[in-house]
């Protein structure tokens, strides 16, 4: 049964849930400007009996003869009840954003937002991005302060880069711990996965809560050193049976290509410098990015059903998703079907909850060779794309003589690029993933203890992948790997000369258990609310990896490429203990204590325990008498939070204890004809401990008007000492000169401030708009065990070009990543002069010591609008984002932008980067922080526009959308992108610009 019929079959019953009442009560529900609001829960006070409004505000429910009330709530909204009368019931529902009654998702649990302490940002449905979103991250981008959410490529299901208030680590990981409907999941994924959140569908979420500073985040202890962000999915609500079906078709074109020579260019160039370069010339003129891009289709389809069963006594929700999107880059697919089911019953009369979750998720891949860019970008645009030849696949390549038998005289020339071409034609490079997220939440309202509630989790996050990477032994790129070295007649035999069929397996297995107490209760004595929790948590991370190794086309193996012992299969463990008090005076004076104790399987039993409090104050200052009756202040509260966080994330399981590893396949020991693989042992430090955080903030919340105009301002400062980090140590210390150990401190401060305001509220117009801007500076502190004033840094950030250059260095007093780089001096007409660097200590020598600390990768300054414009039943839309005082290393520039890039000195001619004509330099340059340019940009991130056609036939209400995502970039950079994480650029898959359009039909 393929998901589609599953899917049907899974929503067939729902049709046949009946409801027998004695009288229909229609009305309808709009927002304080007039406009319509669908999917609002009305619901007859005292009962079971409800149903949802439809896109047009409208709703039509059977009610008792004896009902006299009516509740409307939804999400986003304050709830309101209203008197049934003899006409049709209208209602009209006022925005929730600030309203202080409101109830916000933080761990383990819910809180009024009155009561919060900490900076805690949530986002619901209605506010989230729009268009072709095909992971849930994307949904937020732009939309909260302190929060970067930027794609790793265009790839399609690509993952992103997220970063809440910068990073805190070097070495271990700086991702937000992310929880889905209460169970904490791991970053890393499986194997055949780009991104572990693209298996999550993103039309199931409801709201992201994102936990910023110590107060709100460090109830998750160990892993809530960079944030934490809270994804709760939809639910089923009581009422009639609710259908939505959503469709969305897209296209995707390239909005930029590196600025390369053409042909005749190329051409040009090659004839100026005649000689025998000329002979290398071809007849051809081809544009190699244009050869490997194209306009790439998709379409995605939801369908859910929202309801419940049993009289009203078993709410449910039921949804599935269908995605299919071809990649900008030949070759590159991502399919992806989901199904999600939640069940939310109630038992003796209400006081036992329960919340079962249920997602399961396929995903195949279709991976396209990401080496085809660079070598698009590199290949002699003189050439043609095919030859008259058979061999390599009929594809051009630069060849060489052979003498090897078979080769037909030539062979692929050693170094050269490959067609760009035949690395994705001839590669089929696929994956199928499958991924089951579940979970089961009990929450009992005890009956003898008022206000005690004792919560149950139980989830399991399990993730399974396998694929195959195949290229056959034409494969221009592959060829050579297998020579057994046999002569006969002085010339080289060969048994299936090249080639790869690479299979793999990979499982990830995450059991989730959570059990606490949670008591609140107001105090009406005292003029106090108190609300208490205390728990357990025990979280098992099991993972399972098989490597197939490179296969011959007849059957063979590799030799050595099977090992002869057993495998270990990694797992690690955390067990933790947690507990929460806040306490609220008089309604306006409130503090809050979090205290978590962690213990991880990856530290020695002397080192396995982290503590880690938190402490915060929150002052209502609108609660005041001095302002409690003013009108334009509706909120304003004063907050100043303590705490600290832990990281033990981003690196092995088994660090601090010896163990022994396998050799690779090129340091294999050979015995006779045959190689051995070897064990060896590896580093450790069997003194590991937690890597923690300390956080400082301060934080000012604010609404004006009636909360027309709200917004909040927050300062933070942190230090990580005990830094998770890989420094050097003399060799033959620890069997390696590089150590995984704790050293080193990185501090950081930063500020944030957003504002959301609805200038104009009509009848028929109104317009919203949210801004946020932030602020981070992290500098490192500290890097070595022991003073060394000869130390400079730990070099990083590899590149494109010569041997084991770096261009990036973590350094003390620094930011990290910052790039290392030569000065570079210039003429008078400011053209860069080759070779001529600034002497910057004076020894009339250039080199190393001559390089210096010049920029940053990262933005200390990003920002965000986004606004929405609603007149009668158009609306439209935007999010704009902006990262500012970035920069990038422009690779492609330094390692194509010279002539001796163009004249290849190993014997044929590339295509050159148009830089070449700036600075007509003859060699590389690599060193040169010519290449360091200013990234700052400011990106349409989507424009969208609706339509709501209201009913179009009984009881179907349809929506219809367009949407333009990367709608323009404007920025000084001159590479193909300012946003490229890490700040190197060079083969970067490029951003699509996206052009979409949508139906939504309810019924």
């Amino acid at each position: 049964m393929n998901p589609k019929q599953l899917l049907l079959l899974l929503l067939l019953p729902l049709s046949l849930v009946v409801n027998a009442q004695s009288k229909v009560v229609t009305g309808k529900v709009t927002d304080a400007a007039g406009l319509p609001l669908a999917g609002v829960t009305v619901m007859v006070k005292g009962t079971s009996i409800g149903g949802q409004t439809a896109a047009d505000g409208t709703f039509s429910l059977n009610a008792p003869a004896s009902a006299t009330t009516l509740v409307f709530s939804s999400v986003g909204f304050a709830s309101t009840e209203q008197t049934i009368g003899e006409g049709p019931v209208n209602v009209s529902l006022s925005s929730a954003v600030g309203t202080l009654s409101e109830v916000v998702v933080v761990g383990y649990g819910t809180q009024r937002k009155s009561d919060l302490t900490g900076a805690v940002t949530s986002v619901s449905a209605k506010d989230f991005q729009t268009g072709a979103i095909q992971t849930p991250e994307q949904l937020i981008a732009g939309k909260v302060a302190g929060v970067q959410i930027s794609s790793n490529g265009g790839a399609p299901g690509a993952g992103s880069r997220i970063r809440i208030r910068g990073g805190s680590s070097l070495n271990a990981t700086n991702d937000p711990l992310i929880v889905i409907d209460g169970i904490p999941v791991d970053n890393g994924g499986v194997a055949g996965s780009a991104n572990p959140l693209n298996l999550i569908n993103p039309d199931d979420i409801e709201n992201f809560t994102v936990l910023k500073d110590p107060s709100a985040a460090a109830i998750y202890g160990s892993r809530a050193s960079n944030g934490v962000i809270i994804i709760t999915t939809k639910k089923g609500r009581r009422g009639k049976t609710k259908y939505n079906f959503s469709a969305e078709v897209f296209a995707q074109q390239p909005t930029k290509k590196v600025d390369l020579f053409s042909a005749d260019q190329i051409r040009d160039i090659v004839n100026q410098k005649g000689g025998s370069e000329v002979n290398k010339l071809g007849t051809a003129g081809t544009n190699w990015q244009d050869e490997i891009f194209k306009t790439a289709i998709g379409q995605s389809y939801n369908l859910s059903a929202t309801g419940a069963f049993f009289d009203g006594k078993l709410p449910f929700r039921i949804s599935g998703n269908i995605l299919d999107q071809d990649g900008i880059l030949k070759t590159n697919n991502f399919k992806r079907q989901t199904l999600g089911i939640n069940l939310s019953p109630k038992f003796f009369n209400d006081q036992l909850k329960v919340d079962i979750n249920l997602k399961v998720a396929h995903t195949k891949n279709r991976f396209a060779d990401g080496g085809a860019i660079g070598s698009a970008i590199a290949f002699d645009p003189t050439q043609p794309t095919k030859t008259a030849s058979a061999r390599w696949g009929g594809f051009y390549e630069y060849l060489e003589p052979s003498n090897i038998i078979g080769a037909g005289g030539f062979i692929p020339k050693a170094l050269a690029p490959r067609n760009p071409l035949a690395l994705l034609e001839m590669r089929n490079n696929q994956s199928d993933v499958w991924r089951m997220l579940g979970n089961i939440q009990f929450n009992y309202a005890l009956p003898w203890i008022k206000g005690l509630n004792v919560n149950l989790n139980v989830g399991r996050d399990e993730q399974a992948g396998n694929g195959r990477d195949y290229a056959s032994d034409s494969m221009a790129a592959f060829y050579g790997r297998y020579n057994i070295g046999t002569s006969v007649g002085g010339k080289d035999s060969i048994l299936n000369y090249g080639g790869q069929d690479n299979k793999y397996e990979s499982f990830q297995i995450n059991n989730v258990l959570d059990f606490y107490l949670n008591y609140a209760s107001d105090i009406r004595s005292i003029n106090s609310r108190i609300d208490v929790m205390a728990g357990y948590g025990y979280q098992d991370f099991q993972f399972i990896n098989h490597f197939f190794p490179d296969m011959r086309a007849d059957g063979t193996v590799r030799p050595g490429g099977i090992p002869t012992f057993p495998v270990d299969y990694p797992r690690y463990t955390l067990i933790s203990y947690y507990g929460r008090i806040n306490y609220t005076l008089a309604g306006k004076y409130i503090a809050t204590i979090n205290a978590r104790m962690d213990g991880s399987s990856k530290f020695s039993s002397s080192n396995r325990w982290g503590f880690f409090p938190s402490a915060a104050l929150a002052w209502r200052i609108n609660q005041e008498d001095f302002l409690v009756n003013n009108k334009a202040v509706s909120d304003l509260k004063l907050r100043l939070s303590y705490g600290v966080t832990g990281q033990q994330g981003g690196f092995g399981f088994y660090e601090y204890i010896p163990r022994y590893s396998n050799s690779t396949s090129t340091a294999e020991y050979q015995f006779g004809n045959k190689f051995y693989p070897m064990s060896r042992p590896a580093p450790y430090d069997p003194n590991l401990k937690w890597e923690t955080t300390e956080n400082l903030g301060v934080g000012l919340d604010f609404g004006f008007l009636k909360n027309r105009i709200t917004g909040s301002l927050d300062y933070f400062k942190r230090k990580t000492k005990d830094l998770l980090s890989t420094v050097p140590v003399a060799l033959g210390t620890n069997f390696s000169n590089q150590l995984f150990t704790n050293v080193g401190n990185i501090e950081s401060e930063g500020f944030e401030f957003s504002l959301g305001a609805t200038p104009v509220l009509q009848n028929d117009f109104r317009w919203d708009v949210n801004f946020n801007f932030s602020y981070v500076t992290p500098k490192i502190t500290n890097l070595l065990l022991n003073p060394d004033p000869r130390f400079k840094g730990v070099l990083v950030g590899g590149i494109q070009g010569g041997t084991g250059n770096s261009i990036q260095i973590h350094s003390v007093g620094n930011m990290p990543s910052a790039f290392y780089v030569l000065q570079q001096v210039y003429d008078m007409n400011g053209n860069p002069i080759e070779g001529v660097y600034e002497d910057r200590n004076r020894d009339g020598i250039i080199n190393d010591d001559d390089k210096y600390i010049y920029k940053s990768p990262e933005p200390r300054f990003f920002a965000g609008l986004s606004s929405s414009f609603s007149y009668q039943k158009w609306t439209l839309s935007f999010v704009l984002r902006g990262n500012f005082d970035n920069y990038m290393y422009n690779n492609i520039a330094s390692d194509l932008g010279v002539e001796r890039a163009i004249f290849n000195p190993l014997g044929w001619l590339n295509n050159g980067s148009a830089n070449y004509l700036e600075t007509k330099f003859k060699n590389n340059q690599y060193f040169s922080d010519y290449y360091v340019q200013n990234a700052s940009f400011v990106r349409m991130d989507n424009i969208g526009i609706s339509y709501n056609a209201g009913e179009v036939f009984k009881k179907a209400y349809l929506v219809v959308s367009a949407n333009v995502q990367n709608a323009f970039v404007i920025t000084k950079y001159k590479g193909i992108d300012p946003e490229i994480s890490g700040g190197i650029d060079n083969q970067f898959y490029p951003r699509p610009r996206t052009y979409t359009l949508g139906i939504n039909l309810s019924f």
